[in-house]
């Protein structure tokens, strides 16, 4: 649903009514990520995307009947079809299983404030109902400044439990679905949330002005991350070398990191290979909760850095956390190809992958980690292309059914 918060802020502030088509739950290697919407206004206006083109003719038409005739939820599933390759379907081999509904602004206010946060790029969470009491499914309810929930038709302790799950999910920085409940002791039926996430830019902290961390700012800012680049030269440390950096500091590396804001999404690039900058810094930066620490180096370099980190009291297990030299081995030589390979040490950490050819891998393309498992930075909201092979294929190429 943020993904197209633009348009939803704008159609919640004219109070126009529109149907609301989100991708709730994914299997196989299916296109685009759960919580990926769709919307279609009164007069037939559609914006978004969840499957990368190949079924949105069909939640097109799903999304005007549901809109037009009011009626209630809907749940559509697409699927692969063994049995005609052009029936309305995932050609990719993942089904999709989407929720349809009817908003109408005027009744759900805190509705409107939530994609006013995502719309101006201030983080918030949607806990959007998708699997319970009939009463309760669609029903979107939001945290507000003090991270409390706005909700009208939750009882005190389901709010309190689906607000502390959200805020959770918030502080991964990546959209997740959760299913709470379920025990006399919480909620006795079990409820399961969308928590969508609009999270504020990710930092990558790039320390060295050097050609390398000109590079690896200008990959980072296309990724979506906050950068900064830190140096104690002066002469280098100029925002003219690196114009696509956030922000340049001039500083010790390890001062300005005792000053600065890190958190749980940060990824750390030490590009100096100079122990007098490297060392007292890997020894702070290995023990802050962040989730990425990268050093750069060659592998003589590599093993006297970690000699000397051990001679500074760095123990094993920090050190364990430290990847160096930095980057995936893509045989990269330029400063470009290395930011390249640097960033996608990042992004196959963040998501737990192995950095493998998706030759050599066998099962679904695109993975989905399980609620509440999200790890590391999440520095990009989520992009996929469309299709993929792999995956199982289970016919199903449409069903829908009005829910209770």
């Amino acid at each position: 649903m943020l993904n197209i918060a633009d348009t939803l802020h704008r159609w919640c502030r004219e109070q126009r009514p529109f149907a609301l088509a989100t991708v709730v739950n994914v299997s196989g290697s299916a296109p685009l990520p759960v919580g990926t919407s769709v919307a279609v206004d009164a007069v037939g206006t559609a914006v978004g995307s969840i499957s990368g083109g190949c079924v949105e003719g069909a939640v097109y038409e799903l999304c005007q009947q549901v809109l037009h005739h009011q009626q209630a939820p809907q749940r559509a599933w697409f699927g692969y079809s063994d049995e005609d390759a052009f029936a309305i379907g995932l050609t990719c081999g993942g089904e999709l299983d989407v929720l349809v509904q009817r908003i109408d602004p005027a009744t759900c206010p805190h509705l409107t404030t939530a994609l006013t946060d995502a719309a101006e790029g201030r983080a918030t969470a949607v806990a959007q109902v998708v699997d319970g009491p009939a009463h309760l499914l669609g029903g979107h309810h939001t945290l507000n400044s003090g991270g409390a929930l706005s909700s009208t038709d939750l009882d005190a302790d389901t709010s309190r439990m689906v607000a502390t799950q959200a805020r959770a999910v918030l502080r991964t920085g990546r959209t997740a679905r959760s299913t709470l409940g379920g025990t006399a002791a919480t909620c006795p039926d079990p409820l399961t949330v969308l928590v969508h996430v609009a999270a504020t830019r990710p930092r990558l902290l790039i320390f060295g002005a050097i050609d390398f961390a000109a590079a690896l700012s200008q990959v980072g800012r296309f990724l979506g991350f906050q950068v900064t680049v830190c140096d104690a030269r002066p002469v280098f440390a100029t925002s003219a070398r690196f114009p696509h950096a956030d922000e340049v500091v001039v500083d010790w590396p390890h001062r300005y990191l005792e000053r600065t804001t890190v958190d749980e999404r940060t990824a750390i690039c030490v590009l100096t290979h100079d122990a007098k900058f490297d060392i007292p810094l890997l020894r702070r930066a290995l023990t802050l909760p962040v989730g990425y620490v990268g050093a750069m180096g060659s592998r003589r370099s590599h093993e006297e850095r970690l000699r000397l980190l051990e001679e500074a009291g760095v123990t094993a297990g920090h050190l364990a956390a430290l990847h160096s030299p930095i980057g995936l081995d893509l045989g990269a030589h330029t400063p470009e190809e290395t930011a390249l390979s640097i960033t996608a040490e990042i992004i196959a950490h963040t998501n737990g992958a192995s950095g493998l050819p998706l030759s050599q891998r066998t099962g679904p393309i695109h993975r989905t980690a399980a609620p509440g498992s999200a790890k590391g930075p999440t520095p990009f909201p989520a992009r996929s292309g469309g299709g993929g092979t792999g995956g199982r294929r289970r016919p199903a190429a449409l069903g829908v059914r009005e829910l209770p």
